[in-house]
């Protein structure tokens, strides 16, 4: 479970897939949930605040990147209310390009953990900063497009998006 500063602020994103919640900080981006996401974070407890100048960079980003503009994302990135291995999956799942896919198994090898299969895919499921630490972009062994915490007709979007398939 993800512990979050208390001075973070939220903020609604309508993206072409559906709502988004952010979570920021004047310093990083905490969170990026679709509405309904597995392992979404309960924000009730955050001020809402459209107009904080981190959450506005990041919905412009998104926008950019939605429109094709856009296919690395320049925000500060704190994901550290996440365990150690989770924060090593995470760092691995920001080093696949858009437009690539990666394997789970490629990875846990990738962390020096190749065993770890399956806790690489518990930690991925787990990912915060869904679409700017791109979860979407890691596929099954044998190439199927497995399981995503924002479901996977999203997946696929993303990866359409991104001319990955």
């Amino acid at each position: 479970m993800h512990r979050f500063p208390p001075q973070a602020v939220t903020c609604s994103y309508l993206s072409p897939l559906g709502p988004m919640a952010l979570l920021a900080t004047d310093d990083a981006l905490l969170g990026a949930w679709f509405e309904g996401q597995q392992h979404f974070a309960v924000l009730d407890t955050f001020q809402k605040r459209p107009g904080h100048l981190l959450l506005e960079q990041a919905r412009s980003q998104l926008n950019d990147y939605f429109s094709k503009r856009r296919r690395v994302f320049t925000l500060a990135l704190d994901w550290t209310g996440g365990t150690t291995f989770q924060q090593s999956v995470w760092q691995g799942l920001r080093a696949i390009p858009a437009g690539t896919t990666c394997t789970y198994g490629a990875i846990a090898r990738a962390i020096g953990n190749p065993a770890a299969v399956r806790a690489v895919g518990g930690a991925i499921g787990r990912n915060p900063l869904s679409i700017f630490i791109p979860c979407h972009r890691v596929i099954g062994s044998n190439g199927q497009l497995t399981g995503y915490a924002g479901g996977l007709p999203r997946k696929i979007a993303l990866l359409q998006l991104e001319s990955a398939i």
